[in-house]
């Protein structure tokens, strides 16, 4: 593989699909060119850096290296008709689309659903949610498809509680979420042909969150989509594309993160059955085995930034309006910051993983993501007699976020 193939691979869903495919690209970047100019055919050239200090660097300095206006990889051709939608008003328009001081009033809208307060208020339905899904894998018998059976509901049902949605809007929330973020995926996307475009899938959202947001205004009911509904920025309220995106961010986001995580967990225990037995025999491991959980998988891929001003990463010089690719799962695996990096420690302590950002873009549900998957482990792992793969894992075709879609297991549970 040449430096020019792995640069290319960053914008190549189906390489997200292949983990030795995937890292050995990135390997051979962050050894070789660890700021990578990448300019691949369809796409708005841009530079990939893979080193952990870098990204770190870039997410530190918000004034210097924005969101704006290319938050995610995409297509020259989608980054165009985004644009486009953008000047008509009916674009995506969240947390991850904004810079200060946009972004810190937006976020302040929702902060107070993600603290620990309310995290703890939250804590017993969590474990309820946890055990009932252990319980469906009961019911399935000895095989379940874990991916799509089991971590990829639970979040979810999480998220229409947090909102206080009904149990009515899970298949179809779950659908859209699929589709959203595997829209580059033959088996989850529409098939639209180009890569990226999900406009379609924003489209069905949009319409059922604009319904939401009129029914907590005339009805507000004390949720988290009752406090968007009636939040005031400036003393207005909040548009509707503005309220129905920030809906879209925590249903869509805080869903398919963790359940990738949750499913992508198990398949790293799977794949070091030690360190499975290690978390079992000691089961206070378990809030630094999510940390390598979610450090192992990365389930988001990459975001962009873009240079305000001209600047340097590494003395390779970066002009204004040009964009950086930052890339996680690269990023949590630096040689420089993580001894064996390729190797699944459950007790790996410090563990400076970047999965979550850094700085005043940090995820907003890190706490959330981080208690959803220890109390699903918590309930799982003292039940689990036996468990194996029974097939082979599959990956979702991204180059924004993802995971497994399909992990096929066989247990026996008590």
């Amino acid at each position: 593989m040449t430096l020019t193939q792995a640069g290319h691979a960053l914008a190549t869903p189906a390489t997200y699909t292949d983990e030795n495919h995937l890292h050995t690209a990135l390997t051979l970047l962050r050894h070789h060119e660890p700021v990578h100019h990448v300019d691949k055919p369809g796409y708005t050239p841009f530079w990939a850096l893979t080193r952990h200090h870098d990204i770190l660097t870039v997410e530190r300095d918000h004034t210097l290296w924005l969101n704006a206006p290319r938050p995610v990889l995409r297509t020259t051709a989608l980054d165009h008709a985004l644009h486009t939608r953008r000047t008509q008003g009916n674009a995506l328009t969240s947390l991850v689309h904004l810079d200060e001081p946009d972004h810190r009033r937006l976020r302040a809208v929702a902060a107070d659903h993600f603290r620990p307060a309310a995290m703890r208020t939250l804590h017993t339905r969590i474990r309820h949610l946890a055990r009932h899904h252990v319980d469906l894998m009961a019911e399935h018998g000895t095989t379940c498809d874990f991916a799509r059976d089991i971590a990829a509901g639970y979040p979810l049902h999480v998220i229409l509680t947090l909102l206080g949605l009904p149990a009515s809007d899970f298949p179809r929330m779950l659908h859209l979420t699929r589709q959203l973020f595997g829209h580059d995926d033959e088996d989850t996307g529409r098939g639209t042909g180009t890569p990226g475009d999900h406009t379609g899938v924003l489209e069905d959202l949009f319409a059922s969150f604009h319904h939401l947001t009129a029914s907590r205004r005339a009805h507000p009911t004390g949720d988290l989509a009752s406090r968007i509904a009636n939040a005031r920025i400036g003393g207005q309220l909040l548009d509707e594309g503005t309220a129905a995106s920030y809906y879209v961010l925590i249903a869509t986001a805080g869903h398919d993160t963790t359940s990738s995580t949750i499913a992508g967990g198990l398949e790293a225990l799977l794949r070091h059955p030690a360190q499975l037995q290690r978390l079992r025999d000691d089961p206070a491991l378990l809030p630094s085995a999510v940390e390598e959980m979610i450090r192992w998988v990365s389930p988001v891929k990459s975001f962009m930034r873009t240079a305000a001003a001209d600047t340097s990463v590494r003395g390779v010089p970066i002009g204004k309006g040009e964009s950086v690719l930052l890339s996680y799962p690269s990023a949590n695996r630096d040689e420089d910051v993580f001894g064996e990096p390729f190797t699944f420690d459950a007790g790996r302590e410090p563990n400076r993983h970047l999965a979550f950002g850094f700085g005043v873009h940090f995820c907003l549900g890190a706490a959330l993501a981080r208690m959803q998957a220890a109390a699903l482990f918590e309930e799982l792992l003292p039940r689990l007699a036996r468990v194996e793969l029974d097939g082979e894992p599959a990956w979702t075709a991204t180059t924004f976020v993802g995971g497994l879609k399909r992990l096929p297991i066989r247990y026996s549970l008590t």
